[in-house]
């Protein structure tokens, strides 16, 4: 009895996801200069003519896990969670507090993915834009969040926290990742709870001495209404 020929599928997409998935996670364990585009071809199983019919370069590939995968991360991990949260310093302890229990399970730390193209890839004019655009909508996230919450007296002190929230995220998980262990993002989420309790009792922090008049002390914050 003849044997049947095996069925050759076609799955563009499917064949697209699969690039992106491959790339994505070897440019999060190895870096993106590290992983070449051999690599991303033998990890995703195509052909190197179904990768580039619809990736032109590797930087294609970098750019649309930047925008694709990195970016949904980031909705999943932080702005979803936060947003659903009943403050938004309640959201931002409880991802930090679920992203290192996640590290200690798992024994290793690879960096926030977004951190990690940043640091990599930052002094690239491709790159730059597309890296600061997501930095900008998980920042503005948090300042909507804040704002809702009456957290801060304004729009711009609202802006500043939300800058220092992803700031001193990002900050704690590369030292984390540089100590391989979960305590620095364990001290950042403290402070920002101490922080947190600080605000929601009243007590502003020190405004900062260029605006603050000679002689002068820290004030208290006027109590907001509830």
């Amino acid at each position: 009895m003849a044997k049947t020929a095996a069925k050759r599928t076609n799955d563009p997409e499917g064949t697209r996801r699969r690039v992106l998935d491959v790339a994505a996670l070897a440019f999060q364990a190895g870096g993106y200069h590290a992983t070449s585009v051999h690599d991303i071809v033998a990890l995703a199983e195509v052909s190197p003519g179904a990768l580039h019919h619809h990736f032109a370069s590797k930087k294609a590939i970098g750019l649309a896990v930047i925008q694709e995968r990195i970016a949904q991360t980031i909705y999943d991990t932080w702005t979803q969670p936060v947003a659903g949260a009943r403050t938004a310093f309640d959201g931002v302890l409880a991802v930090m507090d679920s992203i290192a229990q996640s590290l200690d399970a798992r024994g290793t730390v690879l960096g926030c993915p977004l951190n990690n193209m940043a640091l990599e890839l930052a002094p690239d004019p491709d790159f730059r834009p597309a890296i600061q655009a997501l930095f900008a909508e998980w920042t503005t996230a948090l300042e909507r969040k804040l704002v809702a919450d009456g957290a801060a007296a304004s729009g711009a002190e609202a802006h500043d926290l939300a800058l220092m929230i992803v700031a001193s995220y990002s900050g704690a998980i590369g030292m984390a990742k540089a100590a391989q262990a979960s305590e620095p993002l364990k001290a950042c989420r403290r402070q920002l709870a101490r922080l947190a309790a600080e605000l929601a009792s009243g007590m502003a922090p020190p405004a900062p001495a260029s605006t603050r008049r000679p002689g002068s002390a820290p004030r208290r914050a006027a109590s907001r209404r509830s």
